[in-house]
């Protein structure tokens, strides 16, 4: 019934599907295996993409020829660039979705995309065969044979449900949770946890009164994620800003005697950055009010998200709560809000191409992994996508280092310090954000992937024309002067001080307040001369320019720390011979096995000195 298969992917949520994606596309044979083919790319909780530090993360995955950057724009309803009053390190794109029409572009993706099989049906064992993943057994009996196996398992490993006081089964609502797999890698060995997650209530539009609310409408200029060109839409739905206040915590508070999480059945751990309402209240119990995000659900749809509304109380206290929000007073409830608890699998024990340790070619990507969020399984997914099909071709791993990609810091963070709530990328935790910027994925990345065989000609030559316009750009500003008879009235404007004289376009575009595309704009000599240049390519001079010190002054720092990246520990390195390691590097060296000194020195409890004993003896 079955072919042979190179790479078995289990799930078919974001993780799941980038994977399958990204080894199919590489030349390898791929079966997606999921237990309901209706929800393919399903967005199980916010219908929205990126955000803060996760908009970097989709431009990289689609400069790296994934899918997740076009299916985003091509089921966008409202596109947004946040915090664009910062610097551009900190500059994050981010998209309201149609929840619906994600699911379907991303079906319709995967069924266009040649060496891709579907099955419907529940993996409940991997085939294992001299410590290496060798196929799956489905709930029906199918033994399917594979090189590789790729498990992203999202939130189904023995899934279970909570409202208030009621407990039940489930990976997601109304689907249900899915067993064997957790039993069997712990029996091999393999630690395994309990998370926690959660969903706000979904409520009907029509019964709001936004006339309450602040609106919140998208960006004039809509750019999208993917460096192709994907079609925009032509309008944009709003998003609505309301507040909690202190009745509604009031009579959430009545609740907290029949919360599982105040009662303790549940235990796993939640989001630290997305808490429930009942922990924020009880966590922030001086703020008086919590904002409230009201997002559609797409298009042709009344359905709303009440994002920051995440909870697990009982209905009944939830729906009087909403009733006193404001907008929220005749409010229907679609479906409660609900925590869900869940199975995971610390991350330490995989190597950097996201491979266990414990079994050869079986690689763990998503939510199995402990991190939450749609970008995070994206970008785990098509690195173990890539990297299985490697495994299978007997090809080297392909690693993004932290200098690379958000992408690289999220697995190396992963990888090196584990997790023990569920892990979210911010730009802090990058300490190379100046160069990780959303603008310039495509120049650290295309190459990269082309080699690969992932990006294709079209991706690599708009790479090569925006890296030689950006330059030419630089050239051209650098040579042609302003003369004060042009510039000085725009100057003005922008309460700059006037030209003494002739002046370089480039020193005045270093000033504060002034930017190329405004120049542009009122100045006929800056527009001829850049006439026929793209905004992506004017942007990126700008930024260059404008931030050339900061990010040479980061790529000296990269360049220091990459002789301890480039001391790599030989794999079976016997820690037990370095007499002078403390006793917590020790454990922690011999459980993580860090690949390299710079990974060493990420790891949590290992001091400097442990990592100069270790480069000292590695010396002699």
């Amino acid at each position: 019934m079955f072919p042979d298969y190179d790479v078995i992917v289990v799930g078919a949520g974001h993780a799941g599907c980038e994977a399958a994606a990204a080894a199919a596309n590489l030349g390898s044979r791929v079966l997606l295996v999921t237990m309901n083919m209706q929800v393919i790319a399903q967005m199980s909780c916010n219908p929205a993409m990126g955000g803060i530090a996760k908009g970097q993360i989709v431009r990289e995955i689609d400069a790296m020829g994934g899918y997740s950057g076009i299916v985003s724009d091509k089921s966008m309803i409202q596109f947004r660039m946040l915090n664009k009053s910062k610097g551009p390190a900190m500059w994050s794109p981010r998209t309201q979705n149609d929840r619906m029409l994600f699911a379907a572009t991303w079906r319709e993706m995967l069924e266009n995309t040649k060496n891709v099989d579907f099955y419907q049906d529940m993996v409940r064992s991997i085939i294992i065969k001299d410590n290496k993943a060798t196929g799956v057994i489905t709930g029906l009996g199918h033994e399917i044979k594979a090189k590789a196996v790729v498990v992203t398992s999202g939130t189904f490993l023995n899934g279970v449900i909570h409202i208030g006081e009621k407990r039940f089964g489930g990976g997601r609502v109304a689907e249900k949770a899915a067993t064997g797999i957790t039993e069997q890698l712990v029996e091999l060995g393999f630690e395994s946890d309990r998370l926690k997650t959660g969903t706000p209530p979904r409520v009907d539009g029509r019964s709001l009164d936004y006339s309450k609310m602040e609106e919140q409408k998208g960006d004039d200029e809509i750019v999208g994620f993917s460096y192709k060109d994907v079609q925009k839409p032509t309008e944009q739905r709003s998003c609505w800003i309301t507040y909690t206040n202190q009745q509604v915590h009031d009579i959430l508070k009545t609740g907290f005697d029949r919360s599982p999480m105040y009662t303790g059945r549940i235990e796993g751990v939640g989001p630290r950055y997305c808490p429930s309402i009942e922990d924020k209240i009880n966590r922030f119990a001086e703020r008086d009010r919590h904002q409230l995000f009201i997002e559609p659900e797409g298009w042709n749809t009344v359905e709303i998200y009440v994002n920051g509304f995440s909870t697990s109380l009982p209905e009944d206290v939830q729906y009087k709560a909403l009733q006193t929000v404001p907008g929220f007073e005749n409010v229907r409830m679609f479906r409660p809000g609900y925590a869900i608890e869940y199975d995971y699998f610390p991350p330490t024990q995989l190597s950097h191409a996201l491979e266990t340790k414990l079994i050869s070619n079986l690689f763990f990507a998503g939510q199995i992994n402990g991190t939450t969020g749609y970008e995070e399984a994206a970008c785990q997914g098509l690195m173990a996508g890539i990297n299985a099909h490697q495994k299978v071709r007997e090809l080297e791993p392909v690693i993004l280092k932290r200098s690379d990609a958000y992408i690289g810091v999220l697995i190396d963070d992963l990888i090196s310090k584990g997790t023990e709530e569920p892990y979210r990328m911010f730009t802090s935790r990058a300490e190379f954000r100046t160069l990780l910027r959303q603008d310039n994925a495509d120049l650290r990345l295309t190459e990269l992937s082309y080699r690969l065989g992932l990006a294709d000609q079209d991706r690599m030559d708009r790479v090569i024309e925006k890296r030689n316009g950006t330059e030419k750009i630089k050239s051209i500003l650098k040579e042609l002067s302003l003369d004060p008879s042009e510039a000085d009235k725009f100057l003005q404007e922008k309460n700059s001080a006037p030209l003494p004289h002739k002046q370089k376009t480039i020193q005045v575009l270093l000033r504060p307040n002034i930017s190329l595309p405004d120049m542009m704009d009122q100045l006929p000599t800056i527009k001829n001369a850049l006439t026929g240049f793209t905004r992506d390519t004017i942007e990126q001079a700008e930024i260059q320019i404008k931030y050339d010190v900061y990010i040479e002054k980061e790529k000296e720092i990269v360049k220091r720390m990459s002789q301890l990246e480039d001391l790599m520990i030989p794999e079976n390195f016997d820690y037990g011979r370095v007499a002078a390691l403390s006793n917590e590097a020790l454990t922690k060296f011999k459980k993580i096995r860090p690949r390299t000194l710079g990974q060493a020195s990420r790891i949590s409890g290992v001091n400097p000195s442990d990592v100069q004993i270790l480069m000292v003896f590695m010396g002699r």
